[in-house]
């Protein structure tokens, strides 16, 4: 990716975590306690924990892809000793660090976690928004670029259509939201869900090859 882009996904990173630290800064126990149903077993803190231990290790060099469940599970058990407004701390000096490397190494942060992340937080504690910020956007962006099912397939949101198919050819049409996108591309939604989105036919022959993990056992509503 060019400097100049990376510099972009860097400042869209700096923008959502601030964004998600005003959404927590003076939330008590029970906001940072409360489950994620977007990520079964963790709470609103186990999520702020494992994006501050990604950033950490990120602007280190230790993390340069997806986490393994090993990697994450000691994310979650790194911040065991901080308190709330101390582990919001560590997270802002490590996205310094990734917004800093960006200038030493033009390699982008990972945008990608955070966008769906923010949003899995903003489920849990019942404050839905910034579903048009531009790391959704971005994220959509990227993770509708990268979809490949075995039918060819056009994905029609707000402003643009994906094709999945190199050639154009269009066997089924689906239209959603980038946001919506956002989501189901990562495993928020069910595969009742993913069933009942609005398609022009039967997607029963995609619906395995639409969420990058998941999908959700259960339905995700937000």
């Amino acid at each position: 990716m060019p400097a100049a882009d990376a510099r972009q996904v860097a400042d869209v990173y700096r923008h959502t975590q601030a964004r998600i630290t005003q959404l927590l800064t003076g939330s008590d126990a029970g906001v940072w306690a409360s489950p994620v149903p977007a990520c079964p077993g963790w709470s609103v803190r186990d999520v702020v924990s494992h994006l501050t231990a990604v950033a950490q290790d990120w602007a280190d060099g230790r993390l340069t892809g997806a986490p393994t469940d090993e990697e994450t599970a000691e994310h979650v058990r790194r911040f065991g000793g901080l308190g709330e407004t101390e582990l919001l701390h560590a997270w802002s000096d490590a996205t310094d660090r990734l917004h800093h490397r960006v200038g030493t190494t033009g390699r982008e942060p990972p945008l990608g976690d955070i966008a769906c992340h923010e949003h899995d937080i903003r489920g849990a504690i019942g404050k839905p928004g910034a579903r048009d910020a531009e790391s959704v956007r971005w994220t959509a962006d990227r993770l509708l670029t990268m979809l490949r099912p075995p039918v060819p397939v056009r994905v029609a949101v707000e402003d643009r259509e994906y094709h999945s198919d190199p050639e154009g050819r269009v066997e089924i049409v689906l239209h959603t939201t980038r946001f919506e996108a956002l989501r189901w591309r990562t495993g928020r939604r069910s595969r009742s869900q993913l069933a009942a989105m609005d398609w022009s036919g039967d997607p029963a022959r995609v619906l395995d090859h639409l969420c990058l993990f998941g999908p959700a056992r259960a339905d995700v509503v937000e």
